[in-house]
């Protein structure tokens, strides 16, 4: 009796939350530190908001397995300051692009400081797990016009962390002076990305070499990470210390 009464509440129990399947699950990782201003900011989410829209980027998505991608915009800046811009949206078609880029738009800055990407890295990696959806591939994309870890978690923890749960991580150097401050360090800001930041199956870094061409920077990146046509896998070393 007892095998019955349980073979029976399994029967008609609730059946669980059905998650929604995506071809890709993509973390928006927009630098908000200190050295980006108010109007750079702005300047950032226009480019992504351009660029999202794009005839070339809804032809990708659609063109994926599922033809749908999951996606969510972030911006960080010092270890205990990120904030969801847009929270995770399944991007399957021209207007539900446009409305995630409407509503990118919108929200008011609210992070800032000293740059921490290990914490970026590692806030990115804990939306994907806690989301509710599954995608085939998991990536974390994150733009910054440094590779400086001033505080929070090494760059080198975080990235070796990240790529060990399955996530890859692909980079924007953001080259140009007057589109969001602009590499200041004197030296390859793409190589310094390849060393130190991305990591992964097809790990890739762009960079966005000037305002013009900033949005177009942007678009290209996104195509190569929702067809998969990275250029095959490229795996970044895990070791290296942080400044």
């Amino acid at each position: 009796m007892r095998r019955l009464a349980l073979l029976l509440a399994l029967a008609f129990a609730a059946p669980a939350a059905a998650q929604t399947e995506v071809d890709l699950e993509l973390v928006l990782l927009a630098d908000s530190s200190g050295s980006i201003g108010n109007d750079e900011i702005l300047f950032q989410r226009q480019g992504y908001a351009t660029a999202l829209t794009d005839p070339a980027v809804v032809a990708a998505i659609a063109g994926t397995a599922y033809g749908s991608i999951a996606l969510t915009y972030v911006e960080w800046g010092q270890f205990d300051s990120q904030d969801v811009v847009v929270p995770w949206r399944v991007i399957d078609g021209p207007e539900a692009a446009a409305e995630f880029a409407a509503e990118l738009l919108v929200p008011p800055r609210r992070a800032g400081g000293r740059n921490a990407i290990g914490a970026a890295l590692l806030f990115g990696l804990d939306l994907i797990e806690s989301n509710d959806v599954v995608g085939w591939r998991r990536i974390i994309d994150i733009s910054a016009d440094s590779t400086g870890n001033f505080n929070g978690p090494s760059i080198a923890e975080a990235r070796e962390f990240v790529v060990s749960a399955g996530t890859t991580i692909n980079g924007l150097a953001v080259l140009c002076r007057d589109c969001a401050s602009g590499w200041s360090g004197g030296g390859d800001l793409e190589a310094e990305f390849r060393q130190r930041i991305i990591g992964g199956p097809g790990a890739f870094v762009i960079a966005a070499e000037d305002r013009a061409g900033f949005a177009e920077a942007v678009k290209r990146k996104l195509i190569l990470e929702i067809s998969g046509r990275a250029g095959g896998p490229e795996f970044a070393g895990l070791s290296g210390e942080d400044d």
